[in-house]
């Protein structure tokens, strides 16, 4: 970590913790910044013992997006400089969608252009009642580029359409309507909402919470032809001959608690 403004903590239960720590800017970020989290999402990545990895901030907001100082050098970049900053923010999100583990943002305050790109690649997400988020960037002549296939994902063609073309600030309401935030808490029930969902996660089986993370990434969109109904047969069939699937049928079949495997 060069930025000093990104953080990342793992304890003994197989919980990580990436935190954006520039509470005196918002949490907002630059290309240090962008270049630590995804190192950050490298290292979560390669360490199978991990099981969730929460995405947070400290201060008053989640992150109100890209730095100004960041954004004052993108306007004096050529062309290709420009096309190596947007991939390098590319291939945070893309890391970040991918991970193995399960990812779950806590947003409190702004949440701001790129912010809701980081959001919208976690796999669920809570908010305070009074969290704002906007996808800002038709205000600075700019469009959501880099964020928006995983925002469309998350909110739906018709709704980005709306979002990406006003700008308008929208609510934790309206963020849970559209699904991009999946609970609405108070401010001091953030961690009891996402300890709920680890206890949850933690109460599965490790490699099939992970292989049912990617089925969701290999069916989405796609159409349910006989491609698909042999590719999902396949999976199934698979994971029920695994040793973790095996266990978990047989401690079911014997009323008992499965003893997961967690290596």
């Amino acid at each position: 970590m060069t930025s000093g403004a990104v953080k990342l903590r793992v304890d003994r239960d197989g919980i990580a913790t990436l935190l954006l720590d520039r509470a005196d800017r918002h949490n907002a970020f630059d290309d240090a910044m962008v270049a630590d989290m995804s190192a950050a999402c490298e290292r979560v990545a390669a360490d199978s013992a991990l099981r969730v990895l929460i995405l947070a901030s400290s201060g008053r907001h989640f992150s109100a997006g890209a730095d100004l100082g960041w954004m004052q050098r993108m306007a004096s970049y050529d062309y290709e400089d420009n096309l190596r900053d947007a991939r390098a923010l590319a291939e945070l999100l893309r890391r970040l969608n991918s991970l193995p583990q399960i990812t779950i943002a806590r947003v409190q305050g702004a949440a701001f252009g790129g912010a809701v790109g980081l959001v919208s690649c976690c796999d669920m997400a809570v908010a305070t009642p009074s969290a704002r988020f906007s996808l800002s960037e038709v205000k600075l002549g700019l469009i959501p580029a880099t964020i928006s296939p995983y925002v469309v994902a998350a909110i739906g063609a018709r709704a980005a359409r709306r979002y990406f073309t006003t700008a308008e600030p929208f609510s934790a309401d309206t963020a849970l309507r559209l699904g991009l935030v999946s609970e609405i808490a108070e401010h001091d029930e953030l961690d009891h909402c996402i300890g709920n969902w680890i206890e949850a996660i933690l109460a599965n089986g490790p490699r099939a919470v992970t292989a049912a993370k990617q089925l969701v990434a290999e069916i989405a969109d796609k159409p349910v032809d006989a491609a698909m109904i042999e590719h999902t047969s396949e999976r199934i069939a698979g994971i029920r001959v695994s040793a973790e699937g095996q266990e978990g049928l047989n401690a079911f079949l014997q009323k008992r608690q499965p003893q997961w495997d967690k290596g």
